[in-house]
C-alpha cells in the first residue's frame, strides 16, 4: 500500500473515532454540564465524519486501488496527492477550530478562517479529482 494511501486511511480512522467521541459527548449533554463550546461542536462532529472519515477513506482507497495512470506515475502526481491530503486536513482542522467559536459569536478571526478552511477543502477536492480523473477507465 502506498504511503499516502496509508496516511489517508489512518487519518480517516482517527477522524471516525473523533467524530463519534464528539457525538457521544454531545448525546450525554443532558446529564453532563457541557461547556458552550462543546454544545456548539455539532457541525464539527459532522465534518469530522463526512469529510474526515468518509471522504478521506474514499480518497485513500481510490489512490491505492484505482487503475494505474501511467507506468512511470501509476498514481498520478504524488506531490499533488500530498498537497491534496494537506489542504483537506488543514481545512478540516481550521473548520473545527473556528466553527464552534463563530457559532457562539466568538473571535473576529473565525469568519476569515472559515472561508480559508472551506477554500482549502474545495481546492483539495478539485486537486483530487484532477489527479484521479484519468485513472477512471
Amino acid at each position: 500500500m502506498p504511503t499516502l494511501a496509508r496516511w489517508w486511511i489512518k487519518s480517516a480512522m482517527a477522524y471516525l473515532v473523533a467524530a463519534l467521541a464528539l457525538g457521544l459527548a454531545r448525546a450525554l449533554g443532558p446529564w453532563w454540564d457541557l461547556p458552550d463550546l462543546a454544545r456548539a461542536a455539532g457541525p464539527v462532529a459532522l465534518h469530522f465524519f463526512f469529510v474526515g472519515w468518509v471522504t478521506q477513506m474514499i480518497f485513500g482507497v481510490a489512490y491505492w486501488m484505482f487503475p494505474r495512470a501511467t507506468k512511470e506515475r501509476p498514481r498520478g502526481n504524488e506531490a499533488l496527492g500530498w498537497a491534496t491530503f494537506s489542504a483537506l486536513n488543514v481545512g478540516l482542522l481550521g473548520r473545527a477550530a473556528a466553527e464552534p467559536l463563530g457559532a457562539l459569536g466568538g473571535a473576529p478571526w473565525t469568519a476569515p478562517v472559515l472561508v480559508a478552511a472551506a477554500a482549502l477543502q474545495w481546492l483539495a477536492v478539485v486537486a483530487f479529482v484532477g489527479n484521479t480523473w484519468r485513472r477512471v477507465r
